[in-house]
């Protein structure tokens, strides 16, 4: 088995597109590693974008989350290709429906297996590869809940070690093809695991589980985000020389050309909140690693190619943690014009070069969707979303409606804002495909604080083929 596909590079000025593979359109009810993925890094060629970032492409477990995955290490089966996948059910185009979906895709993947095609693998593969053969025995509860009782089925566990292995072969060619065009691939690694996880099973010594993460109230939520995972020992790590987050971070590096790292002032401290709480709001800030875990990292790895997520309550203490490694941070232009407390530093003349400025994230409304919105939110009132629209309007110079990316007066919203970012002097810019397409709300990929419903917009073919021509930018503003 092949244990990663590493070519690190610098870019220099960069555009790319912010798509995730189960968002490409194909027959098979939801995105994955075939021919559409190959299509979609030759269109992103032709239109000279030169990074694609995807969210983590870990196995998904509650909420169909790649943010909640049952492994820090391992990937999705639901992006493996299967050729001769037999006739597919008639799935949704636009959207992933996954309570069909999945049980029909594991089905191909069995059909798929020959007994004795896993071959060896990197260390984590064996406890997951148990992990996930006891979940199904146990009719896929939380480990939490299964039966002491019931024992692994040796064939499921050479199975699952079957689709890691065919998940890495797979991924590793395509990466390669984009490395071969002149593109880089931004992975994405979440500070926290999932209770759930192949992780946490395997290692609960380092973690805590009497409080767990989240953050306090925010932009996206006037009683904080209540994420859920369990709580690191740090501590534990330190002492052990923070081996698990050295072979986590190698696993990212084998994967991806550089990596995005969410929330990354985590780090530094964390908002922990009492496990019986049931908003994010009565939790505290506590410090955590901070320098010393990127020393160790650096140490073990090298230079570290990492765009830190800073966005959110941001201290000194964690700008000066990104400063002292040189890690690039964010900055969203959706965010520039309203009550942000960072609202000056996502305005383009405040740019410095080394950051990477995004129309929006995962997280956001599609550019078309918050340029479109009235009603107020949990949040904002529907006076601050007018006053954030004149603020807009002013400083974008342009209308924000009608046809034509050629005319910045007549221009769409989206294509606008897209420009704004491609002439700024951010070294990275970067545009989910959403905002690209001028797609609305229906489009959105995640609602911050809703459990159900998210990360199931895909792309259709007929959207696509309507896309907008982006190299005429990216000539013009020398990316």
């Amino acid at each position: 088995m092949a244990t990663g596909c590493f070519e690190n590079g610098e870019m220099g000025r960069a555009s790319g597109v912010l798509l995730h593979p189960t968002s490409l359109p194909g027959p098979h009810g939801v995105g994955d590693l075939g021919p559409e993925a190959y299509r979609f890094v030759d269109w992103l060629a032709s239109e000279g974008q030169r990074v694609w970032q995807v969210l983590p492409v870990g196995p998904v477990g509650y909420g169909e989350s790649p943010y909640a995955s049952f492994s820090a290490f391992a990937g999705n089966p639901l992006l493996i290709h299967v050729e001769d996948a037999g006739e597919a059910p008639a799935f949704a185009e636009d959207r992933v429906e996954y309570e069909r979906v999945v049980p029909w895709k594991m089905e191909a993947l069995r059909r798929a297996w020959r007994p004795g095609s896993s071959g060896a693998g990197p260390a984590w593969l064996d406890a997951f590869a148990r992990f996930m053969a006891l979940k199904v025995a146990n009719g896929g509860v939380s480990w939490k809940e299964w039966d002491p009782s019931i024992e692994a089925d040796p064939e499921e566990i050479e199975f699952q070690r079957f689709l890691q292995t065919e998940f890495m072969r797979q991924w590793c060619a395509l990466k390669r093809y984009a490395n071969d065009r002149g593109i880089r691939i931004m992975g994405d690694v979440p500070i926290y695991v999932a209770m759930d996880s192949a992780d946490v099973w395997a290692q609960p010594e380092l973690f805590r589980f009497d409080v767990v993460s989240g953050v306090p109230p925010d932009y996206f939520s006037a009683t904080g985000q209540l994420w859920g995972n369990p709580i690191y020992r740090w501590d534990r790590m330190e002492a052990e020389g923070y081996s698990w987050w050295i072979e986590r971070m190698r696993t990212a590096l084998e994967t991806f050309d550089f990596v995005r790292m969410d929330h990354f002032r985590g780090f530094e401290a964390y908002w922990e909140v009492p496990a019986s709480e049931e908003t994010a709001e009565h939790g505290r800030w506590v410090k955590g690693p901070g320098a010393r875990l990127f020393r160790a990292l650096e140490r073990a790895l090298g230079k570290l190619p990492i765009v830190a997520e800073n966005l959110g309550v941001i201290t000194p203490e964690v700008e000066a943690i990104r400063d002292e490694f040189g890690f690039p941070g964010m900055a969203v232009l959706q965010f520039a014009f309203g009550n942000d407390p960072q609202a000056p530093t996502f305005q383009p003349h405040n740019y410095p070069r080394n950051v990477a400025a995004y129309t929006g994230t995962h997280d956001n409304d599609t550019a078309m969707g918050w340029w479109r919105s009235e009603g107020g939110d949990s949040v904002r009132t529907t006076e601050d979303i007018e006053r954030e629209k004149d603020k807009a309007r002013a400083y974008l110079g342009a209308g924000g409606q009608g046809p034509g990316a050629g005319d910045q007066d007549r221009a769409p919203m989206n294509l606008v804002m897209i420009r704004e970012l491609m002439k700024s002097v951010a070294d990275t810019v970067v545009f989910p495909m959403q905002d690209v397409l001028g797609l609305g709300s229906e489009a959105r990929m995640n609602t911050p604080s809703v459990a159900s419903g998210n990360w199931r917009w895909r792309m259709t073919r007929a959207q696509w083929e309507k896309a907008p021509k982006l190299r005429e930018m990216v000539e013009l503003y020398q990316r």
